[in-house]
């Protein structure tokens, strides 16, 4: 898979009242389309252990880099690409587009890792559930 796409409209929530997307919306975007992404797979984010633990990936690095504002009721599509399969960590790659034109690009940088119900993480090597379907695609730059 080259990459794989998420659409959302933007809601007038998402805008301040000249109706142009707040930054820190492509963040939660990007967060969505990484688990639609991962739905996409037959995976989860956080994936039920037989022991009361989970399996999640939380993020160790996250930037966004903005090139021209969104709007209320643009349709935005998230390209969402594997830059990286990592031992115990994935890196994705975000690209924001309104038709043809790019709006913003950023990375997710995130830790597979076992969630305790204590609150406490470790991190793990990358299943092989996981690591079959996941498909690394560096050559998007």
């Amino acid at each position: 898979m080259a990459s794989f796409v998420a659409q959302r409209r933007v809601e007038f929530a998402a805008t301040d009242m000249a109706g142009i997307v707040h930054f820190a919306n492509f963040y939660r975007w990007m967060e969505e389309a990484e688990h639609e992404y991962f739905r996409s797979l037959g995976l989860s984010i956080m994936e039920k252990q037989d022991d009361g633990t989970y399996i999640g990936w939380p993020r160790v690095n996250a930037s966004c880099h903005f090139e021209a504002p969104a709007h209320h009721n643009d349709m935005l599509d998230i390209h969402v690409t594997v830059e990286r399969v990592g031992f115990k960590s994935l890196t994705l790659r975000m690209e924001f587009f309104v038709g043809e034109k790019r709006l913003a690009h950023g990375r997710m940088k995130t830790a597979c890792c076992i969630c305790r119900p204590n609150g406490t993480l470790s991190s793990i090597e990358i299943p092989a559930n996981y690591r079959e379907v996941i498909v690394e695609c560096p050559e998007s730059a």
